[in-house]
C-alpha cells in the first residue's frame, strides 16, 4: 500500500470510516512511520477513533481528538494541535472526518493548508447497506455535500459495504457493481474493497484492491 502524507476519510454516518481510520493508522506504523490519528469525528459520538486510545499509545501512535470524544456534546471543539496535520510535515496522519457535510465543516478550517502543500488523498467511504446511500446516486449526492462543506475534491473512493457480523464473502461480491457504478459515476478509482479479515484469503484472487480489516474492539461488543 503507497500513503500520502495525509489521508482523509469522509464518508455517510455508519459507513466504516473509523475502523478503517484504525486500520490504517496500524499499517502505516508496521511501516515505521511517525504516525498521527485525527478523529474530527464531532457529529456521531459512538464509535470514534479515541475508542482505540490504548491500542495507539501501544503502538507509539499520536491520537488528536476533540475533547467531547466519548460525550453526548456535538460541540464544535477542537483541540489546538489539530493544526499538526498541517503543520508538522513529519507526520503521517489518517483523519476520521466525521459523517456527511456537518461533520466536514471541522475538516474546512485546513482546507487552505492541505490544498497548498497537496499531499493528500480524500477517500470517500461507502456502504450501500446504510440507509441514505443504498444506489449509487444517492451515494454521488453525499460526496457532493461533503465536497462543498469542506471545500477539499475527494480522490478516490473505498468500498465498505457490509452487514456488520452478518457480512458474508457473498455480501461483499454483491458489493462490487455498487462500488463500480459510484465510481463510474463520480470519476475516481475505487481505490479499495474492504472486507474482514477472516474473508479475505477466500476473496483476494478474485476481487482486486481488496483490504483486509481488523474491527475495532468497541464495534466486535456493540
Amino acid at each position: 500500500m503507497s500513503f500520502r502524507r495525509v489521508t482523509l476519510l469522509c464518508g455517510h454516518y455508519g459507513s466504516g470510516k473509523t475502523n478503517i481510520a484504525v486500520n490504517l493508522a496500524l499499517k502505516l506504523r508496521e511501516e515505521e512511520k511517525k504516525v498521527a490519528v485525527a478523529d474530527l469525528d464531532i457529529v456521531n459520538p459512538y464509535f470514534r477513533t479515541k475508542d482505540s486510545g490504548e491500542d495507539f499509545a501501544h503502538a507509539g501512535i499520536r491520537l488528536i481528538s476533540s475533547a467531547f470524544a466519548n460525550t453526548n456534546l456535538d460541540l464544535p471543539a477542537m483541540p489546538q494541535d489539530l493544526y499538526a496535520i498541517t503543520d508538522d510535515r513529519s507526520l503521517h496522519v489518517i483523519v476520521d472526518v466525521g459523517g456527511d457535510d456537518r461533520g466536514a465543516l471541522a475538516l474546512g478550517r485546513l482546507a487552505p493548508a492541505l490544498l497548498e502543500e497537496n499531499d493528500y488523498e480524500m477517500l470517500l467511504v461507502i456502504n450501500r447497506f446504510r440507509p441514505l446511500s443504498r444506489d449509487a446516486q444517492s451515494t454521488i449526492e453525499i460526496k457532493e455535500e461533503i465536497e462543498a462543506a469542506c471545500g477539499i475534491p475527494f480522490t478516490g473512493i473505498v468500498n465498505n459495504s457490509n452487514l456488520g457480523a452478518e457480512t458474508t464473502a457473498d455480501v461483499v461480491r454483491s458489493s462490487i457493481a455498487y462500488g463500480n457504478e459510484v465510481a463510474a459515476l463520480s470519476g475516481l478509482p475505487l481505490r479499495y474493497t474492504t472486507v474482514e479479515a477472516s474473508l479475505y484469503d477466500g476473496l483476494k484472487d478474485e476481487i482486486p484492491n481488496l483490504l483486509p480489516l481488523h474491527l475495532q474492539k468497541k464495534i466486535i461488543d456493540r
